[in-house]
């Protein structure tokens, strides 16, 4: 394990991978924590969430968006406190690895749409692409005046109503 002290922060470093980083804190008798940090423990123990120190801190700071309260509450309300809150804090690795502006927008469409379940934020955040794909126009010429009768489906009515010939 080696530490890396920086200005603004403190990284760790085991075998290559910088496993943690920290930012620094000058000011005597304070700590600055991470909530990310105790996701295990609070999964254990997740009726500690509520009044803990680091969410305390990440309100502060802006980090925990109102959308998450409003989410977090229906969860309590759909699934008892426990089990909300175990759901809650199962979503905050996802806005670890893929970003918190997109885990927001997730728990906001989520909230839209009415849905009040971890497994609909994990497809809302999922299944939208990272960056938007660029889609080309295709000239389709000719093909755009061709013209098509449509197709007769009288023989799958008869079919419908029993009667075979």
């Amino acid at each position: 394990m080696e530490a890396r002290v920086y200005p603004a922060r403190v990284e760790l470093w085991q075998e290559g991978e910088c496993v943690a980083c920290h930012e620094r804190c000058y000011g005597r008798r304070q700590q600055i924590l991470e909530l990310e940090h105790y996701l295990g423990v609070l999964e254990r123990k997740p009726g500690a969430l509520a009044g803990s120190k680091p969410l305390e801190q990440w309100r502060r700071l802006g980090r925990w968006p109102a959308c998450y309260d409003r989410f977090w509450e229906k969860l309590i309300r759909r699934y008892g406190k426990p089990s909300g809150t175990r759901q809650m804090i199962g979503l905050l690795p996802l806005g670890k690895a893929k970003g918190y502006a997109r885990l927001q927008s997730a728990v906001e469409s989520a909230l839209a749409l009415g849905c009040g379940d971890e497994a609909a934020v994990r497809y809302l955040m999922l299944s939208e692409p990272e960056s938007p794909v660029p889609q080309e126009t295709l000239e389709v010429g000719w093909l755009d005046r061709s013209e098509r009768s449509l197709p007769v489906v009288n023989e799958y009515d008869q079919l419908l109503a029993g009667e075979v010939r």
